[in-house]
């Protein structure tokens, strides 16, 4: 229990004191409790007994132990606790107790368990098939770096992030997505969650107003929220966010998040008559359009649809898009396409954040993407998930086609069905979670009260077989409802 270094040029005696003394203070040791005789430890530790002695000697006169004659040496039992008494936190998020933390940090706390996010199976979100990923191309790719790494890519890199990487996502999002960007106006991030922080600490001030959509993506909600923005939430339908709806609930917003290639969670596509809305009201408001690209590489009826940005004539778009859901969760790469006049302005705060990305898988996936890994895995995994998505919808409508609708089913990694009779979507979520399905209320998805109650359902990460067996155990979880 207590280190004894015989090179140190701290005496024996002291590194004892030293020891026991913190043992004691860090409760390791508790009053009350008997030491070992000071023959015993010497004999243990292989040293003389007389700086354990000298040891036992200071402990006992600065009163952490005790001495008790015929018994032994003690840990005093009149020492006060010396670990923080626990003081009750505010009741708002808004008061911290005592000033001690931003009141910001709280404004998520509070909120409802959502154990459907917890495992990883049947219908988890943002799952993708990582068993299918080329991990023989990608472990190869990995190799080459790593035996012959170059001395640039051991130091301290650039806050946009590794210039070839940069130069690879822009040539692939001009030729798969019509973004019109320049490689200078790419910044690297950790995932689009890291986008969608770093563009809200740049675009808005606290209690700026956002449009979002409802129901919509609640990482987004959670970043503008933490950046301090009053958030506006704007219905969707069959053709995306209601352009209309937004300018008569908050005409003067300073910024709207959309999805307007695949509305998460409903599937919508954003219209091209909303889309030039959209871009209309932007140019008219000042205001700024976060578009979030998330999974579009992933179309099953139709060619993948052309971004919003590339639309934009007004520089009033910032486009973000992520490595992580179309490759692997853990990779967290990501990017956001900036308005030339706002690059300096992103850099800087990303270079106050945490300096600049690794660059290392920034040169792994530079090769991967270069060299057409990426083309090639996309390609496959559309076919793959488009099979998975046609055997959900398949099973949804031969088991349970008296209780719900398949909605947004045309890409992605999800889709979503809505209850026709009166069920409630969390609990069944929750029930579905201990049986080990990981179901979405669509509730969850929506900033205030529910109108709609359904599931939201990935199929990504499940083999036809196991999506066939899920929706069978699903039906009895609602059946028993």
């Amino acid at each position: 229990m207590i280190p004894v270094d015989r090179r140190s040029a701290r005496p024996l005696y002291r590194q004892l004191y030293d020891g026991y003394r913190e043992a004691i203070l860090e409760r390791r040791l508790r009053p009350g409790q008997r030491l070992p005789s000071t023959r015993a430890l010497a004999a243990e530790l292989g040293i003389s007994r007389i700086p354990v002695l000298q040891a036992f000697d200071q402990l006992l006169a600065e009163g952490y132990c005790e001495s008790r004659p015929g018994s032994g040496t003690f840990v005093s039992g009149s020492l006060p606790d010396p670990r923080p008494v626990a003081v009750p936190r505010a009741a708002t998020p808004e008061a911290p107790r005592g000033g001690a933390v931003a009141g910001r940090s709280g404004l998520l706390l509070g909120r409802e368990p959502e154990p459907w996010l917890d495992g990883r199976g049947a219908f988890r979100m943002s799952q993708p098939a990582v068993d299918l990923f080329p991990f023989k191309v990608w472990s190869q790719l990995v190799n080459r770096h790593a035996r012959e790494p170059f001395a640039h890519l051991l130091q301290y890199g650039e806050p946009m992030g590794h210039a070839p990487f940069r130069e690879a996502i822009a040539a692939y999002l001009r030729t798969s997505r019509a973004v019109r960007c320049e490689a200078s106006q790419i910044l690297v991030v950790s995932g689009s969650q890291q986008a969608l922080d770093l563009t809200a600490r740049v675009l808005l001030d606290p209690g700026s107003r956002v449009w979002v959509e409802e129901p919509g993506y609640g990482g987004a909600r959670d970043a503008l929220t933490m950046a301090g923005a009053r958030l506006v939430p704007v219905p969707v339908d069959g053709e995306g966010l209601d352009v209309a709806a937004g300018i008569a609930l908050c005409k003067r917003a300073r910024a709207a998040y959309v999805t307007p290639s695949h509305q998460y969670p409903m599937g919508a596509t954003l219209s091209a008559s909303r889309r030039l809305q959209l871009l209309s009201w932007a140019e008219r408001a000042g205001a700024f359009l976060i578009e979030d690209d998330y999974d579009s590489e992933y179309r099953y009826d139709s060619p993948p649809i052309a971004s919003l940005q590339g639309l934009d004539r007004s520089a009033r778009v910032i486009y973000i898009g992520t490595f992580s859901k179309v490759l692997f969760p853990a990779l967290r790469l990501g990017y956001l396409v900036v308005p030339e006049d706002l690059v300096d302005r992103f850099a800087s705060v990303r270079d106050a954040m945490d300096i600049f990305p690794p660059t290392f898988p920034q040169a792994v996936l530079t090769d991967f993407l270069t060299e057409g890994h990426f083309t090639r895995h996309i390609r496959r995994m559309r076919l793959v998930y488009r099979e998975r998505r046609e055997a959900l919808v398949d099973a949804l409508r031969s088991e349970l086609s008296e209780v719900l609708d398949v909605q947004g089913g045309e890409a992605g990694m999800h889709l979503v069905a809505t209850f026709r009779k009166d069920l409630r979507d969390r609990p069944i979520a929750l029930r579905a979670a201990r049986k080990g399905l990981w179901t979405t209320p669509l509730s969850s998805c929506h900033h205030g009260n529910a109108t709609r109650q359904g599931l939201v359902l990935g199929y990504g990460g499940t083999d036809v077989a196991g999506i066939r067996e899920g929706v069978r155990r699903l039906r009895a979880v609602i059946r028993s409802t």
